[in-house]
């Protein structure tokens, strides 16, 4: 396991490497290594995604949780930048209920990169599990263009 810190504009974040894949990335103030070739380019992506100069991000993830969890984050990284979908959105597509769906979002070992702040409750922005929580999730929603939707 591989670790690296980054100062970004909704607070300092730790990525995780494990096996050649990022597996959590976490706002937190744990102590963390030098990182590798792979979280150096992390970090160089989501440098580029909080100037403005990239959309998404290519680069090998692995979630390691529950199935829904999993399938979950599938949904989730396939919402455009700027774009958002609701829970019972994915749920549908799931076969599955809203709420379980709101604790798989939550579960997501990797945010930001699986973009689970894109997924928005039926009738307002539901909750968010990284930084300091729905603050942060209306931060990256503006970044990307999506704040009419919060009005």
């Amino acid at each position: 396991m591989t670790t690296l810190a980054l100062s970004t504009p909704v607070g300092r974040m730790v990525l995780t490497e494990e096996d050649g894949a990022i597996t959590r990335v976490a706002w937190s103030r744990d102590a963390a290594g030098d990182g590798s070739p792979l979280l150096r380019e992390a970090e160089r992506q989501i440098g580029a995604y909080f100037a403005g100069e990239r959309e998404g991000f290519d680069l090998p993830l692995r979630v390691r949780a529950a199935p829904l969890v999993v399938q979950v984050c599938e949904e989730i990284a396939a919402i455009p930048f700027g774009h958002t979908r609701t829970y019972g959105e994915i749920a549908r597509s799931l076969g599955t209920a809203a709420q379980p769906v709101g604790a798989a979002c939550g579960a997501n070992p990797i945010p930001l990169i699986i973009p689970c702040h894109r997924v928005l409750g039926a009738s307002g922005l539901g909750g968010f599990s990284g930084g300091v929580g729905v603050e942060t999730k209306v931060a990256l929603l503006k970044h990307e263009g999506a704040a009419s939707l919060l009005i």
